[in-house]
């Protein structure tokens, strides 16, 4: 199971790996020795010459051809140039990723509605806003410096 940590290894890749490196799969990875360990790294680097094409997560790669198996921080960059390159050549999954919209067919009448309000402002909710800016309005008015008082009307005449 810890193999599985790896990303780009699953279950099934995990279990691969363990025979070809002679490796009890219920082994816990903390009890192997080091000399296992690194054996078991080797094998996770060369899978794609131990396993059948239908194993590995890139079998044909667009831009050269060759069959690779990618695992750790290549996967990740090796996705991303996959997206970039949908995105530049214009294809409709490209333009779905570039908008954020689902990609894999999915509908989004009713679902996936993101960047939105979320529900409808109660009413009381409305009054306190209403009531802050209210507030707001007089505090500034009183910041403000009075205005010099008019002289007094003479009386008589």
């Amino acid at each position: 199971m810890a193999v599985t940590g790896v990303r780009g290894v699953g279950l099934r890749v995990a279990e691969a790996a363990c025979r070809l490196a002679n490796v009890s799969a219920s082994e816990m990875i903390g009890n192997l020795p080091e000399a296992t360990v690194d054996g078991l790294e080797v094998v996770l680097n060369d899978l794609p010459q131990r396993l059948p094409v239908w194993m590995l997560n890139r079998p044909r790669e667009i831009v050269g051809g060759e069959t690779r198996h990618v695992i750790g921080g290549d996967l990740e960059t090796a996705r991303r140039d996959d997206m970039n390159l949908m995105k530049m050549i214009r294809s409709y999954k490209g333009v779905r990723h570039e908008r954020g919209q689902k990609v894999r067919g999915q509908r989004t009448r009713s679902n996936g509605r993101t960047g939105m309000a979320a529900g409808v402002l109660k009413k009381t909710a409305k009054e306190a806003a209403a009531a802050k800016e209210g507030a707001a309005a007089p505090a500034a008015a009183a910041a403000a410096p009075a205005a010099p008082a008019a002289a007094p009307e003479k009386k008589g005449a």
